[in-house]
């Protein structure tokens, strides 16, 4: 497939996990397609061609325009991608996003698992513009959370930096965040920084999840390197961060909405992370239009 896209530094992102990318697509289009698409096989039993254009039905921050591409690649070797916006693209109702030309069969085989993706990621992308535009000039950034899809927290986790956020960690493999239940179950947050450094040394960085001015200081003066405020109205975040005095830094998270995020912010905090950027993003408005495409010798005869 030949696939041309506007330069983007977020879309090349994708391109380091070609891999892992195509497996999702794969594993989309096995749970979909299965062994044939019974309606297409008996509309349309020989190969027509035709064109597909991706049109977005509401104002949206576009991502996801070359997971499209992988799906129809896959579908039909043969088949051209077009994407006609570069990703992180702020679009308003009726602006065309992408096109491809190909078997029309492949083409309705891809429709709907090309629009989950897109519409997905388009809708991450989206929510996370909206809290980073609340938060500007101030110095904190928005950072997303383990709270994804099973399966899709590549595709996701990529989304929420087209929308302009940050990536915490990636999973429990690449950093340590000492959480409540972890704290619980050895008596207390000092303890558990304790076993932590005692184990790792000083290779790594040990952030603690604190709920309140007790845990923060226990945690301080345990060495945490940075700390997680959990459920801490913005009063309380404030007088968290004039705590902390920059010894370690500071993440709020918990209870925090597009109505209340500056607030955070202004409360001085480094970090926002945000579940929901994930877990409750509605999926964008984008449609799929299929028309015939006219024989290349009837182009020429126009």
């Amino acid at each position: 497939m030949n696939t041309k896209n506007p330069e983007s530094a977020a879309a090349q992102t994708l391109d380091w996990h070609f891999k892992e990318v195509t497996e999702i697509v794969q594993q989309a289009l096995e749970e979909d397609v299965g062994q044939g698409d019974l309606t297409t096989t008996a509309v349309l039993p020989q190969p027509v061609t035709a064109r597909a254009t991706f049109v977005a039905n509401e104002m949206t921050i576009v991502a996801g325009l070359m997971v499209v591409a992988r799906v129809f690649e896959l579908l039909d070797p043969d088949a051209t991608f077009r994407a006609l916006v570069a990703e992180g693209t702020l679009v308003s109702r009726g602006h065309q996003l992408a096109e491809v030309r190909g078997d029309a069969r492949a083409l309705l085989k891809g429709e709907r698992v090309a629009l989950n993706f897109l519409q997905r990621l388009s809708g991450i992308a989206t929510l996370t513009r909206r809290y980073v535009t609340r938060i500007e000039g101030t110095k904190a950034k928005i950072l997303d959370t383990r709270k994804t899809t099973p399966g899709l927290r590549l595709l996701e986790r990529y989304a929420v930096r087209v929308g302009g956020g940050f990536n915490h960690r990636l999973g429990l493999y690449d950093a340590i965040l000492i959480k409540e239940n972890h704290a619980t179950l050895v008596g207390g947050v000092a303890e558990a920084v304790r076993r932590t450094r005692e184990k790792y040394g000083q290779q790594c960085q040990i952030q603690v999840e604190v709920r309140d001015e007790a845990e923060l200081r226990a945690a301080l003066a345990a060495g945490a390197d940075a700390v997680l405020l959990d459920n801490m109205p913005p009063a309380e975040v404030q007088r968290a961060v004039q705590l902390v005095a920059g010894h370690a830094w500071v993440e709020a998270s918990g209870g925090i909405r597009v109505e209340n995020v500056r607030a955070y912010a202004d409360a001085g905090v480094d970090f926002i992370s945000v579940g929901a950027l994930t877990h409750s993003a509605e999926a964008a408005d984008i449609s799929m239009d299929i028309v015939i495409e006219p024989p290349a010798n009837d182009l020429e005869s126009e």
